[in-house]
């Protein structure tokens, strides 16, 4: 019976925790608040033990941090912390690229073109709009990363960077430019992995990334000479998001 009410509770920790990584990432719990245990209980209908340990796991996936006597916050998006965390992704994602065109299953492979065969009809009946910021299966890169077949290298992107990336993809969306060039970027990635060219795939996969790390780099700047936060509104459906 203790076995199946830890297994219980082990189980209702890992729901809050992705409902609150959600929340966190779409804006919904704003950057740099404190994280209120009781609002949060009464909110999800829970008791204090599977909510704290869920907090836990937010510490782990680097969206809280805890200070003696102040207690957990959510982070606060900087520069030099996304040009960290981008580093280290361009470098991370561009071993996965490169394990993918050796690991990928032809059927995940045309999976993933009839993805980006979706994204370009939202660009063409959308007016070249911005997709919307998917995650799961839905995710181009996470589902690169997953094709690695590299279960360290999983954990690191999946469980220790992923979710600040997409906090970061989120909250700078509305200022990237031409989502059709990420779009062909995407394209030439996976045209790489189907005909299992590793090292070209890798290269892609690490302009891409840098591309992106390098507008976001500016957005960001702009936005704290200006004394502007990018896009760390709440968002909704009705904003425009790009997926790189």
């Amino acid at each position: 019976m203790n076995n199946l009410i830890s297994i219980k509770s082990a189980t209702l920790s890992e729901d809050i925790a992705q409902q609150l990584t959600n929340a966190i990432v779409q804006g919904d719990i704003p950057q740099g608040s404190k994280i209120s245990e009781p609002e949060l209980a009464k909110q999800y209908g829970v008791s204090r033990g599977p909510l704290r340990e869920a907090i836990v796991k937010l510490e782990g996936l680097g969206l809280v941090t805890r200070t003696a006597n102040v207690g957990a916050r959510v982070i606060q998006l900087n520069t030099q912390d996304m040009l960290d965390t981008f580093t280290m992704r361009e470098a991370l994602e561009g071993m996965a690229a490169r394990l993918a065109a050796s690991n990928m299953p032809s059927d995940e492979i045309d999976s993933l073109y009839a993805l980006l065969d979706k994204h370009q009809a939202h660009l063409d009946a959308n007016q070249d709009e911005h997709y919307v910021q998917q995650g799961g299966n839905d995710d181009f890169h996470l589902r690169i990363i997953h094709a690695s077949d590299n279960a360290k290298l999983i954990r690191l992107l999946t469980e220790e960077l992923y979710a600040v990336i997409r906090m970061y993809r989120r909250h700078t969306a509305d200022q990237r430019s031409d989502p059709r060039q990420a779009l062909r970027e995407h394209k030439a990635i996976l045209d790489a992995i189907a005909n299992h060219e590793g090292d070209l795939a890798e290269l892609l996969m690490r302009r891409h990334i840098s591309r992106a790390r390098k507008l976001l780099g500016q957005a960001m700047q702009q936005a704290a000479a200006s004394s502007q936060p990018p896009s760390i509104h709440h968002t909704s459906n009705k904003n425009k998001r790009g997926n790189q």
